[in-house]
């Protein structure tokens, strides 16, 4: 999840306060100015004094967040986006256990960095669910592993409309002794929620 600041903001002459997110690969701005600026669109990043200064397309815009976070900032955006592979938590050294159908090319590339695909001894599981049926399949399925604290991926489609929702996932999971930990979107289709065992107070 991205690191987010209100501040002040300067575009192209414009001065308002608002809300600005750094997410993996863009600036969103929320509030007297709302605006996404994906990184690859972004010029001459620089850090002056406190502010964060950049060219969106050809306006001026500096946010003033401080000089810690400036330079935070600045640097993010200077770096190479993580794989999906990585962001799973997947190297040349992790055991994959996959459940469902997955036809996502996206997916299926970050998948096939892993050491090995197998149900037994898996590292890490990652499902693609799509309806709530499905999702109780894959926690009978992969219970046994799941309480022996193998985290989960779960894989569904983003945004409204379909028959399984962030909120279902959670209650779900939280219900049979999950907490989720990490979040990661896959694909322009797809996003993902990370769960583990809940520890023991």
């Amino acid at each position: 999840m991205g690191r987010e600041a209100i501040c002040t903001c300067d575009w192209a002459g414009e001065i308002t306060e608002v809300k600005a997110l750094l997410e993996t690969s863009e600036i969103i701005l929320r509030g007297g100015i709302r605006k996404r600026i994906p990184f690859n669109e972004l010029q001459q990043v620089k850090v002056i004094s406190d502010r964060l200064c950049f060219q969106a397309g050809r306006e001026p815009v500096e946010l003033i967040l401080g000089s810690p976070a400036a330079e935070r900032w600045a640097a993010t955006i200077a770096s190479p986006p993580p794989s999906l592979a990585r962001k799973l938590g997947i190297t040349s050294a992790t055991r994959v256990r996959t459940i469902g159908n997955i036809d996502d090319e996206i997916l299926n590339a970050a998948l096939a960095e892993a050491a090995q695909h197998t149900a037994r001894n898996a590292d890490i599981i990652v499902a693609l669910v799509g309806t709530p049926e499905s999702l109780q399949a894959v926690l009978k399925q992969a219970m046994k592993q799941l309480m022996s604290g193998i985290p989960i991926w779960i894989v569904y489609a983003k945004g409204p409309g379909h028959p399984l929702n962030e909120t279902a996932i959670r209650t779900l999971l939280r219900s049979n002794g999950m907490m989720d930990t990490k979040v990661a979107s896959v694909s322009a289709k797809l996003t993902a929620l990370r769960f583990n065992l809940r520890k023991s107070e």
